[in-house]
């Protein structure tokens, strides 16, 4: 595998995701009995926004930039901005935190990571970024098969992101398909988020349509266009998908995906959308 997320720390999609993660973590926090946070596809923690690979592309000056500098932050982010300046406490912006140190600082004492992650370099970082984190368990290997291997977890309750890079997007969706199918069987009740890039809507039908007949009673999806969805050969957006979300988390996303479609997508073309595939209906 060469895909290397630190040229696109911080992004728009970085953004999108890691504002619908805190969302979900904030959900499941509210009642007070410990979770289980599993990441499939971890990172290295933390990303600096000032080393090569970052500055290459610069993609974060179109992403965690522009809510940075904002004058105002819209009060739906204004959760997701505090939750990256508590990670840059010199009040600069140099460190964009991945979705394992965020998730870090939205649990409490009581809950408990799975960091999964099959690079080498990246897993021998991540355990650096959290090495004084107990409640962090880092694994570098494939996460698909540490669901299967590690599910369900000893707390009942919990979250599952599964944010594979998409190098070979109809095998990543396959391979999203087969996790939640087996992780279902293994844990039904628990909360399952898969992002997803958007070049054409064209390649993201056959995933919805497969989850849309299961096997979750309840599938959600969220949707950011930052360009019209009029060229497969560039990032026109990102998705992520929910199965058994919390009760009411639509009603979040409402407020939330306006918000950053404004912030991260002033241009025309930019849309947003929000519905149900299977169970509750807005």
């Amino acid at each position: 595998m060469n895909y290397r997320h630190a040229f696109h720390a911080g992004n728009f999609a970085d953004v999108f995701k890691h504002a619908l993660l805190l969302a979900l973590l904030d959900a499941l926090t509210a009642k007070a009995k410990p979770l289980c946070y599993f990441d499939t596809h971890a990172g290295r923690g933390c990303y600096a926004l000032d080393d090569v690979e970052a500055q290459k592309t610069g993609e974060w000056r179109d992403g965690i930039g522009r809510l940075w500098d904002a004058a105002e932050i819209p009060a739906p982010l204004r959760r997701y901005v505090e939750a990256i300046r508590a990670c840059n406490p010199h009040a600069t912006l140099r460190t964009y935190p991945g979705s394992p140190l965020l998730a870090a600082h939205a649990l409490r004492a009581t809950d408990r990571m799975v960091l999964c992650e099959t690079q080498e370099a990246e897993a021998i970082a991540l355990r650096a970024c959290l090495r004084d984190d107990a409640r962090a368990h880092v694994h570098q290997r494939d996460g698909y098969a540490a669901l299967h291997a590690l599910l369900p977890p000893v707390e009942r309750r919990g979250l599952v992101l599964i944010d594979p890079p998409f190098e070979v997007p109809d095998n990543d969706f396959a391979s999203i398909e087969a996790a939640l199918g087996q992780a279902h069987a293994r844990w039904p009740a628990g909360v399952y988020a898969a992002w997803y890039p958007i070049k054409s809507h064209r390649a993201v039908v056959p995933f919805h349509r497969h989850l849309a007949q299961g096997p979750f009673d309840k599938v959600l999806v969220a949707e950011l266009l930052v360009h019209p969805d009029d060229s497969p050969l560039r990032l026109n957006g990102c998705g992520m998908l929910v199965a058994n979300p919390p009760w009411r988390f639509d009603a979040a996303l409402a407020g939330l995906l306006p918000a950053l479609r404004d912030a991260l997508a002033p241009a025309p073309g930019a849309a947003q959308r929000l519905h149900w595939l299977r169970g509750e209906r807005t």
